[in-house]
């Protein structure tokens, strides 16, 4: 079931099942965009809500041009300097996007994957006529997302092996957290999922300044109050002083935080890059350990620590 052969996951795929596959941000539970059966098989192996949307992934920057009808100038700027890169862009579908991919909606959501071996995978099916892939991470819905092939079999296992579909095994997620989805139907971009993408650094690209407008706004991955989470209820604390309860629970911070009496370290990232690349693996080791409770002291700051922040205050929810 666990593979590193790209032309075996193509034939998979373009055979109607399903992949795990890894990019840049997390492992993605990949399947032909156009096959509404392969489509459905996502929803059901991840017990997604069928109203929620996917994000369809694509080889080249090109190439969301067969999913989305127009952009405007500053988002063609925008996926120019960063495709193939963590960034999602959301904008008027065309017919080639399904109610199912956009969830019912008039927009599709779109991105350029990263890591070498996602590209390879597309590539490869894009020249077999496969135009995208939708591939939400490849995790029980609201769970853990993974950032290794080991955690998607931890989650995904038992129905992969049941349907004889594949994980694409390409080591550990190099960012570690989902893309930033900008929405791109107007004149301003608008964050609808912070990631390692920033608005700093949609600002720089574009000379536009990102809207804080998000009302009225489409419904996207990841948008729901509870999400990422793991068995074990976490709490986050200003710092190390704040008051906790040591039976059965462990602790995640930056390095440079001492941990509190009594609770087991989990992670100690030097770095707020650190930080979001560790961070889900330290959220399952915590559930590994059947902790009760996992303490997190999140880092400050701008840029990716909003986007680490945004994460956890949903697995605290």
């Amino acid at each position: 079931m666990i593979t590193n052969d790209v032309a075996q996951a193509v034939a998979a795929i373009e055979s109607g099942k399903l992949c795990a596959i890894p990019t840049e941000t997390v492992y993605g539970l990949a399947a032909n965009a156009l096959d509404e059966s392969a489509v459905a098989r996502v929803f059901a192996a991840k017990e997604r809500p069928a109203d929620h949307p996917l994000i369809v992934h694509v080889a080249t920057t090109k190439d969301a041009n067969d999913w989305i009808t127009e952009l405007p100038q500053w988002a063609i700027d925008l996926t120019a300097a960063v495709w193939p890169g963590p960034l999602t862009i959301v904008g008027p579908r065309t017919a080639l996007a399904s109610n199912s991919v956009t969830g019912g909606q008039e927009t599709v959501a779109v991105r350029v994957p990263g890591h070498p071996i996602a590209h390879e995978l597309l590539s490869q099916l894009k020249a077999r006529g496969i135009k995208g892939l939708v591939a939400p991470s490849a995790n029980r819905f609201g769970h853990v997302s993974p950032t290794s092939a080991s955690h998607v079999l931890a989650d995904l296992g038992e129905y992969l092996s049941a349907h004889d579909d594949l994980i694409l095994d390409g080591g550990d997620c190099q960012v570690g957290l989902e893309s930033t989805i900008v929405l791109a139907t107007g004149p301003k971009p608008v964050i609808l999922r912070p990631g390692a993408i920033t608005s700093a650094d949609i600002e720089q690209i574009t000379g536009i300044a990102v809207s804080s407008q998000l009302a009225n706004v489409p419904r996207v991955s990841g948008s729901l109050d509870s999400h990422y989470a793991p068995i074990a209820k976490v709490i986050l604390l200003a710092d190390e002083t704040s008051e906790v309860t040591a039976v059965n629970s462990g602790f995640l911070a930056l390095a440079q935080v001492p941990t509190p009496d009594g609770l087991v370290r989990l992670g100690s990232p030097a770095t707020t890059d650190d930080f979001a690349h560790e961070l889900y693996g330290c959220l399952r080791s915590g559930d590994d350990l059947k902790l009760e409770v996992i303490y997190v002291v999140p880092p400050t700051g701008e840029g990716l620590a909003q986007a680490i922040n945004d994460r956890l205050q949903r697995a605290a929810f």
